[in-house]
């Protein structure tokens, strides 16, 4: 199997990215006196998660898969009880469901790289409806189980759902929907940090996490462009 199959092909600012921001956070995590290292882990593989979706690429989903599972875990030590469920409940069904389509759709046959689309009304009028139904479902079943930060939690699933439901329609916009929920999740840490400090690294990851989401929307919508002059071309050859 062709290696770019498996692993994207990276330009060198991708990979300056990539290398700096796994070395940010791992030089935090070592200045941090109480240490957890299932964040690192965690914030490592949801870098590259992101990185490799940036791509197009159709291992994105099932790194996002692996990240899904250890976040859901570092989570619980808080007692998140909604992220845990969140990315348990929704974001992991909706990634396994998003990887199956992404497989399904390559650009070419052959191709490693995901069919983009663009999002219409139609489109757009399904996850509000999906993200708002998840959002009030959860928002009951967070305080049941008395979850810290209940409010802010509830905004979180708002903004995952939305992100998880755009990034299996394969718009460039599921992009944009991870960045809010990225500044939904450095709020939501910060207050964890000022209880313990052990998750002050959480609180970089999704500063990291921002950065690539923001910089996965412009790649996504300059790899839908060159999908499309590429499929032009062709009908005309």
């Amino acid at each position: 199997m062709k290696k770019n199959l498996i692993v994207p092909k990276f330009s060198v600012p991708e990979k300056i990215l990539w290398a700096a921001s796994i070395v940010g956070v791992t030089v935090l995590f070592c200045l941090v006196p109480q240490k957890n290292p299932l964040t690192l882990i965690a914030t490592i593989v949801g870098i590259t998660a992101l990185l490799f979706i940036a791509k197009g690429h159709i291992s994105g989903p099932f790194l996002q898969l692996v990240f899904c599972v250890l976040y859901a875990i570092v989570a619980l030590g808080f007692k998140y009880y909604g992220e845990a469920i969140t990315y348990m409940g929704m974001s992991f069904p909706s990634d396994l469901f998003a990887a199956i389509v992404w497989l399904k759709n390559p650009s070419k046959k052959g191709k490693s790289e995901v069919q983009m689309a663009h999002l219409t009304p139609k489109k757009s009028a399904v996850a509000i409806l999906v993200s708002t139904a998840a959002t009030v479902i959860f928002y009951f079943v967070l305080k049941k189980l008395n979850t810290a930060n209940l409010e802010i939690s509830t905004v979180s699933v708002a903004t995952s759902m939305a992100a998880s439901t755009l990034t299996i329609m394969r718009v460039p916009y599921y992009a944009l929907a991870y960045t809010a929920n990225d500044i939904v999740l450095i709020v939501m840490w910060i207050l964890a940090s000022i209880e313990n400090h052990v998750y002050i690294p959480m609180v970089f990851n999704f500063v990291i996490f921002l950065i690539n989401d923001l910089y996965a929307f412009f790649s996504w919508k300059k790899l839908r462009s060159m999908q499309e002059k590429n499929e032009t071309h062709a009908i005309i050859s």
